[in-house]
C-alpha cells in the first residue's frame, strides 16, 4: 500500500482527507504536533507526532515511511490572530512549509498537494473568483499562503517539485458517517457557532448587516469537508499530469448569506438561533464565491454534499453524537 504523508492530518480537513485516502487505497501517515488537531481523529493510518519546523524529526518520518507524496495542511489558520501575531503565521506557515519542502526533496519525494486558501485573493474585483484573478491578500494569514504558493512555483522550476495548490473557500460540515467532525478551539467558523447558538450557547454575532448583498449580510461559498477531501485525492492522482506548479479553486459557485445559514440551521435543528448584530470587521469582503470550473474540468471533481442543508445536517448530526457521548 502506497504511503502518503499528511501534515496536519489530525485536523478538520486533514482527518477527512485521511479517510478519503484510505478509501482510495492509500496509507495516510499523519504528521501533527496536536496543537490544534485531535489524536482521536487519526483513525486510518499511523500517527507521527512532530512539528514541520523540525527538520530532523521530519527526516526520520520520511525515512521510516517512505511516502510517495505529501499532502500539506499543517499551519496556523486564524485570520484575526494573524493580524495580532503575524510572526507566528510567517514562522509556522512559511518557514514550516519551506522546511517541509526542503526535507521532502532531500528524501527524494517531489510530489506535493498544498492546502491554500481563497484568502490569497483578498477583496476580489470580480465574482465569481477565477484562479487568474489578482491575488491581493489583506491579512498575514492570506499573505503566508501566497508566499508558500510562490515557494512551490519557484521550487518547481529549480528542483522539479511537482505541486498543486488548492485554494478553497469555506470548509464546513462533517463526515456523513459520523466518524469525525469539526472541533476547533477556539471555534471561529460560522456554522458550528450558529449551531451552538441554536443549542442555547453564546448568541451568534453577525458582523455587519449593511453590506451590498440582498439581505445586508456577508455571502460565502460553503464547501462540504468530504467534498474537499475528495478533491485532495483527485489532485494527488492528477499531479503528474501537470508540469511544475498548478492551482485550483475549490468551491460550489453558489453563495449563502449569514441570514440564510441561520434560517437553514433553524429548519434543520427545529431550534431557534439567537443572534445579535455588531459592527463590520475590517477587511471582510461582502461576497466571496468561487468559480470551480477548472477543478471540475481538469480534476473531474464535482461537489456532492455541498448543498447548504446537507452541510448543516451533517454538522448537526455529528454535534449531537458528540454531546450524547459526553453525557
Amino acid at each position: 500500500m502506497k504511503s502518503i504523508l499528511v501534515t496536519g492530518g489530525a485536523g478538520f480537513v486533514g482527518s477527512h482527507t485521511c479517510k478519503a485516502l484510505a478509501a482510495a487505497g492509500y496509507c495516510p501517515v499523519t504528521f501533527d504536533n496536536l496543537s490544534q488537531g485531535h489524536e482521536s481523529a487519526v483513525q486510518w493510518g499511523p500517527l507521527e507526532i512532530g512539528d514541520i519546523l523540525d527538520h530532523d524529526r521530519l527526516g526520520d518520518v520520511f525515512a521510516a515511511h517512505d511516502p510517495e507524496a505529501v499532502i500539506h495542511f499543517a499551519g496556523s489558520a486564524y485570520v484575526g490572530e494573524s493580524v495580532i501575531d503575524p510572526g507566528k503565521y510567517y514562522r509556522n506557515n512559511v518557514t514550516g512549509s519551506l522546511t517541509l519542502i526542503e526535507t521532502m526533496l532531500k528524501a527524494g519525494v517531489n510530489r506535493l498537494v498544498f492546502s491554500s486558501s481563497c484568502a490569497t485573493y483578498g477583496i476580489p474585483d470580480t465574482l465569481p473568483i477565477l484562479e487568474t484573478c489578482e491575488q491581493k491578500p489583506i491579512n498575514p494569514y492570506g499573505y503566508s499562503k501566497l508566499v508558500v504558493e510562490r515557494i512551490m512555483r519557484d521550487f518547481g522550476r529549480s528542483h522539479s517539485l511537482q505541486s498543486i495548490a488548492l485554494r478553497y473557500f469555506n470548509a464546513a460540515g462533517s463526515d456523513p458517517d459520523g466518524d469525525i467532525g469539526e472541533d476547533h478551539d477556539p471555534e471561529t467558523h460560522l456554522i458550528p457557532l450558529t449551531l451552538d447558538a441554536a443549542s442555547g450557547g453564546t448568541p451568534l454575532t453577525i458582523f455587519g448587516d449593511d453590506y451590498d448583498t440582498p439581505d445586508g449580510t456577508c455571502i460565502r461559498d460553503y464547501i462540504h469537508v468530504t467534498d474537499l477531501a475528495e478533491a485532495h485525492v483527485r489532485a494527488l492522482n492528477a499531479i503528474d499530469d501537470h508540469d511544475g506548479f498548478e492551482v485550483f479553486n475549490l468551491g460550489t459557485s453558489l453563495g449563502h448569506s449569514i441570514l440564510e445559514v441561520i434560517d437553514m440551521v433553524n429548519t434543520v435543528t427545529g431550534l431557534k438561533v439567537c443572534y445579535e448584530t455588531g459592527a463590520r470587521r475590517p477587511g471582510d469582503p461582502a461576497s466571496l464565491v468561487a468559480d470551480p470550473s477548472k477543478a471540475q474540468n481538469q480534476l473531474q471533481w464535482r461537489p456532492r454534499l455541498s448543498g447548504l442543508e446537507d452541510i448543516i445536517r451533517t454538522a448537526w448530526s455529528w454535534r449531537q453524537s458528540v454531546q450524547d457521548t459526553e453525557s
